[in-house]
């Protein structure tokens, strides 16, 4: 088995990653992770890069972010000073017969990748590394819940907007430890399942009159619904935690003329990534490589 890949880019995840692949005998070129004091230095299987070209040309795996990129150009690369684009990547790995993984590939950038004979895998699009990214939003989004407010999780009364994978989730472990759980959603399939699971179902047409129920509330919705009008019925002393991507399910500006608080909680895998989360987040993703690439 090949046991060599290289890394480009990442956040915590990556780097918890590097470590783990690291101690399973793989050896790793990383660029783009050098601010991480988490790097497993001084390691002979660990080789820090000095350019994209040596990233590339040292491995047949190449591992990016995931997101891929937050500004569309750029690789996300919080670890870094220097600024890795995207079609850099591409071009240095065009033609060389490598394989390419990352989250959140978007189509332009997979026309490139395609038209580069590269190969690719979206983690986003794998159901099995999708419910762990989901798992540690959740785990995050309590942690934040705990730090953030007055109260104890045991006993609030906590509304989740949206029932995708992550409401579904973060509705049960606030279940679990004691929350008072509503769950928002329009389609009459999802109300449904909300009382089939026990908690306390909300249409979005009847949002407006519970709003000022809640000690928190918690989005997850990827587009404007909580908008000036429907913030006036939160109550004053209610915690908004919002985990869609830009521009947010919040209007921000109104918020902050009604002295609301709201937390805008992109990225909460990375910034949540407790040594447990990412252990078995990088785990399974080593399992992958395993049984489908090296």
């Amino acid at each position: 088995m090949n046991k060599v890949v290289s890394v480009i880019g990442g956040d915590l995840r990556i780097v918890k990653l590097v470590e783990l692949l690291v101690e399973d005998d793989f050896t790793v070129y990383a660029y783009g992770v050098e601010n991480s004091e988490d790097l497993p230095e001084g390691n002979s299987n660990f080789i820090k890069c000095d350019s994209v070209k040596q990233a590339v040309d040292s491995a047949d795996i190449i591992l990016g972010p995931m997101p891929l990129s937050v500004d569309r150009k750029n690789l996300s690369a919080p670890f870094s000073e220097d600024k890795i684009q995207i079609i850099d990547v591409i071009d240095e790995m065009a033609h060389k017969n490598k394989t390419f993984i990352a989250g959140k590939i978007t189509d332009d950038v997979a026309e490139k990748l395609q038209a580069g004979s590269i190969t690719y895998i979206d983690l986003l699009k794998r159901e099995e590394l999708v419910v762990l990214n989901t798992i540690s939003t959740a785990e995050g989004t309590i942690q934040l819940a705990m730090e953030e407010t007055q109260k104890t999780i045991h006993g609030s009364k906590i509304l989740v907007m949206g029932f995708g994978r992550v409401g579904k989730v973060l509705a049960k472990m606030l279940d679990g430890i004691g929350a008072k759980v509503s769950c928002e959603a329009r389609k009459d399939s999802d109300i449904a399942w909300i009382k089939a699971y026990g908690y306390t179902p909300v249409h979005l047409s009847e949002l407006e009159s519970t709003l000022g129920d809640y000690d928190i509330i918690i989005n997850t919705i990827p587009f404007l619904i909580l908008d000036e009008n429907r913030l006036k019925y939160v109550k004053k002393d209610c915690t908004i935690i919002d985990l869609s991507s830009n521009p947010g399910g919040v209007n921000r500006v109104a918020a902050r003329k009604l002295n609301l608080k709201v937390i805008w909680a992109l990225s909460l895998p990375r910034k949540s990534c407790t040594s447990y989360i990412s252990t078995i987040y990088s785990r399974n993703f080593i399992s992958y490589i395993k049984r489908n690439i090296a």
